[in-house]
């Protein structure tokens, strides 16, 4: 379909992967490979030079402690802001969200200063949100039910520069405001609470991805029963038909 390699950059996967996260780059590289399209996977460890001319970037999820490291580990290494700053494509889950938001408090109820990329701004909400996460896309081009597993203590308040990845079906999301919403949209950044990993369980996310930093404006369709028959099951226990989509 392309001469061109398309290059996925997993962000500190030691620290920001604590929930499989890092399976999004196993999505993207083979749904890009039945295809016949390219790819590279580019992992970035700590203490390493964020590359800034990728395609799309990964960030995952991680505990207090990790987000910090990560936060140092990026403000040391700018690339990937510079890569936000151009439109580049950045999936960012959980903890990936909001360090790439204005601040976050941390553990101790310190606020910490994220990269600033976001509008976004994260505190306590008082508990944890676990469990089945769905929602109703916001973007234009998506329209199947977005589905994951939650599980943070932060509440993430938007401010006007973004706008929300979905509004909840069930779960928290963001935990803040009525309607619940989840994520954060801003540019080519793509924030989201949904683990599982998140594109295993969102094709049509994982393509929408793949067109925005491949310039494609469509791909092959893939026939795979198997991710249709998770997404049932997935959405059958928060109590959500698949004839809702």
């Amino acid at each position: 379909m392309t001469e061109s390699t398309i290059r996925i950059g997993v962000v500190l996967p030691e620290v920001l992967g604590t929930y499989g996260d890092g399976g999004n780059a196993v999505v993207l590289q083979k749904r890009l490979e039945w295809r016949g399209i390219s790819s590279e996977v580019v992992s970035i460890g700590l203490g390493q030079p964020v590359p800034s001319d990728l395609d799309i970037y990964l960030l995952g999820g991680g505990e207090d402690a990790a987000q910090g490291l990560a936060t140092e580990n990026l403000r040391a290494n700018p690339g990937l802001q510079q890569a936000a700053g151009r439109g580049a494509t950045v999936l960012a889950i959980c903890a990936g969200m909001q360090i790439l938001g204005e601040w976050y408090t941390d553990a101790s109820g310190n606020h910490v200063a994220g990269l600033g990329v976001l509008d976004a701004r994260t505190f306590p909400q008082g508990k944890r949100s676990t469990g089945e996460l769905v929602s109703t896309p916001l973007v234009p081009g998506l329209t199947d039910l977005l589905t994951g597993f939650e599980n943070h203590g932060g509440a993430t308040e938007l401010g006007p520069d973004a706008r929300p990845l979905g509004r909840v079906l069930h779960g928290d999301g963001n935990a803040v405001g009525d309607p619940l919403s989840d994520g954060a949209v801003q540019g080519g950044i793509f924030g989201t609470y949904m683990h599982g990993p998140a594109l295993a369980r969102n094709p049509q996310f994982a393509d929408f991805l793949i067109m925005r930093a491949s310039g494609l404006d469509s791909l092959q369709p893939l026939d795979l029963p198997t991710v249709d028959k998770l997404r049932g099951e997935r959405l059958d226990a928060a109590g959500i038909s698949i004839g809702a989509e």
